[in-house]
Parts: structure tokens; C-alpha cells; sequence
């Protein structure tokens, strides 16, 4: 049964993997004890995969590999492991080789090695298969390492009554196994270069919009196949998570096309996706299909009416209220129950740092609409509305719950250095810290009452 359709009412902490005090999962069931103890039954992270270049998980070699340095140097029994590779073989061979043979040309762009293998030569594919069976070998047998250990993990938290939300880029980077692999799934030259990159308009993150440079699919030869690489990522997401996020959802009704050789994102348009197609493909050949529709930024009435067409939630966030619009639908009071909703997000300054670079002029009307006699009490009142919220869903980032400023602020959209480092350390779970978050969940009715001791 989908989350949305248990008529619970549930909360979360939005906490990627680096984010735990060693940066990797060797910290996981400590961290699923905390959050059963605080009642939140959610737990919501970035994407898994591997980073291409810096740290990054929106850029990454592969859309369905996850990082192998998350994970504990542990070894999976390997009987299942012919199994699995066959299962996931349409992406895992080329996955392999895109790898190694990257290793092996010092880390260059697929669009730099020899020609015979960027080209995919069949004879030149089956030569490296055969020279580097061993190192093939070894980066499949990470991933399937990685995947035993996430179900693992996924059995603890379901034990504890904890859902796993995972995140899921819409677009792939140019330097993937998936580009490389396929290439006539994207809109590249005869060279392997895009001719158009996405990117999003200028909004409210940036005056000059964003300019990510991964390619856009070529949405007729998606079609052509039946959307199969789509299913097969789905598919396997779902492996992983109970509830699955489509960054950039607006992508499937339109994507922000910007030409290649531009620097900004300023001229690019807006180009018609086939993403109900899709859509009823994926529920037709599924079923009921546990996505979150990332509807933040500029968003139409062709995406509201796509992401209700098949009832997917969306997004609010409480920092994108207070603009003095009574339509706005990230304010309490427009918040449904269809809707997941956040005091800030991970591309969002933690609460306390939003708030602190406000205006004074700015910040006193946000305390009178919050009832917030002091900006003291910002931080709380933000929580308590995004908690008694009609919506089904509530996400809290981790350096909300900790109470932290900018010092801990996950990313900054647009820019390239200090991003994605953040951890918190034991420590700051001070004692008080599970049983005030519980004591909040049960007074807005998203956490079973405790058992009087």
C-alpha cells in the first residue's frame, strides 16, 4: 500500500548517507535507532549514485550503480551473485566497462578514448572483455556487495517501522555509462557531444538560471523502445525504496532547453516532454508507482495537472511562504494532503541560517504570521506548522532538528566548492533530543502514543 494511501499521517528526517558521522552507512542502525525513538518513520536521502566528478550525487556514472565508498568493507555471500548480475546485466556489463576502461584513460570523458572503443566496436568490446574479465568482475561484484547490504539495511529499518525515500535525478550525466552505452537515447553530435543541455530558467535560486549540462533525452527513440530504460530504473529504484522522488519533475511536462556552446542558462526554452506517456507506461506495466513529484520553481498548470492526473504528491516548502501571496502553495494553510512538506530542503540554507540573512524589515512580518514573539522562536514555530500541516508527509532536515545556522547548510545551488560536506557527530544527539521530537509527532498525530512507563 503507498504511503499516501494508509491515511497515516507520518514524519521524516531528510539526512543523506555522508551526512552520518562517518560518512558511510557503517553508521546506519544507530541512526535508525534514533529515528524510531524520535517517532519519525521516514527516512528521506539524496541520490546513491557515484559521483562523476567532485561530490555531487545529481552527477553521476551511472543511473542505477550506487557509490560502493558509502558502504562498510563488507562481503556479501556470493552465492546469489550469478543471479543478481544476470538480473541487472542490461546496465551492470556496461556499467563495468565504462569504468574500468575510464580507470584505465585516466579518468577522460568517453568522448576522448580511442575511437574504437568510444564508438563501441563489437571486436574491441569483446578484446576488453577478455583482457580485463578480473577488474569487470570486481566492479560488479561491489555493486552487488553494496545492494546485499542495503537490503540489510532496509529490513532494519522496516523492523522499526521506518520507510526508506531515495532520490532519483531525472536527468543523467554526458560522462555515464548510460550516455555512453546508448547514445542515441540522447541528443549528442556526431562527436558524442550535446548539442542542448539542461538547466532550469532564472528563479529563485539564481538570477541567471542554471546551467547543469547534461544532455536531454531523445524523447522519440524513448518512445520508440517503450520507455524501457525508464522501467529499468524505476524498477530497480524500487528495490531500494519504499518512496522514490523525481527531481526536477516539471522535466516531463517540459524541459529548459539551453544550447550547448551557451555559458548561461539564459536563452534556453522550453521544449514539450512526452511525460504522461511515460507515466501511464510505468503504471501500466506497475501498477500503483510510489513517486514524489519534485514540483518546486517555476511550475505551470500542464505540471500540477500531470502530477495529478496520476495522483503523485508533491512538494511545499515553509522558507518559500512568506511573499505575501495568498495563492502561494507553500503556505500552511494551502498545504494538502498530497503534498510533502519541509522547512527547507537540502539546496536550501538551514532554517536558523535563512532566517538570520533576512532583513530585519523581512523577518518582523514572518514572526507576527508565525506567532513568533522573538526570532528565537522562528525555528520552532517553522517545525510546529510543517508538523500540524494537513500534509500526509512532513520532512525535517537533520540541521533543523539540531538547530544549526549556514555552517551547516548541505548545498548552494550554482556554485561548485564547499558543497555536500556536511556531517553531524554523536554528540549533538543530546538525550532530550528523540523524546522532544516524539512528544512533537504524537501532538500533531504523526507518531503512535507511547505507553505511559
Amino acid at each position: 500500500m503507498s504511503l499516501f494511501n494508509s491515511g497515516q499521517r507520518r514524519a521524516g528526517i531528510l539526512l543523506h548517507p555522508t551526512s552520518l558521522p562517518s560518512g558511510t552507512l557503517t553508521d546506519a542502525l544507530p541512526w535508525l535507532d534514533f529515528l524510531q525513538a524520535s517517532g519519525c518513520t521516514l527516512w528521506q536521502m539524496l541520490p546513491l549514485g557515484v559521483p562523476i566528478t567532485g561530490l555531487s550525487p545529481y552527477q553521476c556514472a551511472s543511473a542505477f550503480a550506487v557509490n560502493p565508498a558509502l558502504f562498510p568493507k563488507t562481503r556479501a555471500d556470493m552465492r546469489s551473485f550469478p543471479r543478481w548480475r544476470r538480473a541487472q546485466q542490461r546496465w551492470l556489463d556496461d556499467y563495468a566497462r565504462f569504468m574500468v576502461i575510464k580507470r584505465l584513460q585516466n579518468g577522460a570523458c568517453w568522448v576522448d578514448w580511442p575511437e574504437s572503443l568510444r564508438q563501441r566496436e563489437p571486436q574491441a568490446l569483446s578484446a576488453f572483455d577478455r583482457l580485463h574479465e578480473e577488474a569487470l568482475v570486481a566492479v560488479m561484484t561491489e555493486q552487488y556487495h553494496a545492494y546485499s547490504h542495503w537490503q540489510g539495511i532496509r529490513q532494519a529499518a522496516h523492523a522499526r517501522g521506518i520507510a526508506l525515500f531515495g532520490d532519483m535525478p531525472i536527468f543523467v550525466a554526458h560522462d555515464s555509462a548510460d550516455v555512453w552505452a546508448h547514445p542515441q537515447r540522447f541528443l549528442l553530435d556526431d562527436a558524442g557531444r550535446p548539442t542542448v543541455v539542461a538547466g532550469v530558467p532564472p528563479d529563485y535560486f539564481s538570477a541567471a538560471g542554471q546551467r547543469w549540462g547534461n544532455p536531454h533525452y531523445n524523447w522519440a527513440v524513448m518512445r520508440d523502445e517503450g520507455f524501457s530504460w525508464w522501467l529499468d530504473r524505476l524498477r530497480y529504484h524500487f528495490k531500494w525504496f519504499d518512496l522514490v522522488r523525481i527531481d526536477h519533475f516539471r522535466g516531463l511536462a517540459a524541459a529548459w532547453t539551453i544550447p550547448a556552446a551557451d555559458d548561461t542558462a539564459v536563452n534556453g526554452s522550453w521544449q514539450p516532454v512526452p511525460g504522461a506517456e511515460l507515466l501511464k507506461k510505468l503504471k501500466d506495466e506497475m501498477g500503483e508507482i510510489p513517486l514524489v513529484a519534485e514540483d518546486l520553481g517555476v511550475i505551470t498548470p500542464d505540471v500540477t495537472a500531470l502530477r495529478r492526473d496520476f495522483h503523485l504528491p508533491g512538494m511545499a516548502v515553509l522558507q518559500f511562504a512568506f511573499d505575501g501571496h495568498a495563492d502561494n502553495p507553500h503556505k500552511p494553510e494551502n498545504v494538502g494532503e498530497d503534498i510533502v512538506y519541509y522547512t527547507g530542503t537540502h539546496d536550501n540554507d538551514t532554517t536558523l541560517g535563512w532566517f538570520a540573512s533576512l532583513p530585519e524589515e523581512v523577518q518582523h512580518p514572518i514572526q507576527q504570521q508565525l506567532n513568533a514573539a522573538d526570532a528565537d522562536q522562528v525555528l520552532d514555530a517553522m517545525q510546529a506548522s510543517v508538523l500540524a500541516s494537513r500534509a500526509t508527509l512532513a520532512i525535517l532536515p537533520m540541521q533543523d532538528v539540531l538547530r544549526l545556522g549556514s555552517e551547516a547548510r548541505m548545498n548552494t545551488p550554482g556554485t561548485s566548492e564547499g558543497n555536500w560536506r556536511w556531517r553531524f557527530q554523536w554528540d549533538m544527539l543530546v538525550p532530550e533530543l528523540a523524546s522532544c521530537l516524539h512528544e512533537q509527532l504524537e501532538k500533531t498525530a504523526r507518531c503512535e502514543t507511547r505507553n505511559p512507563s
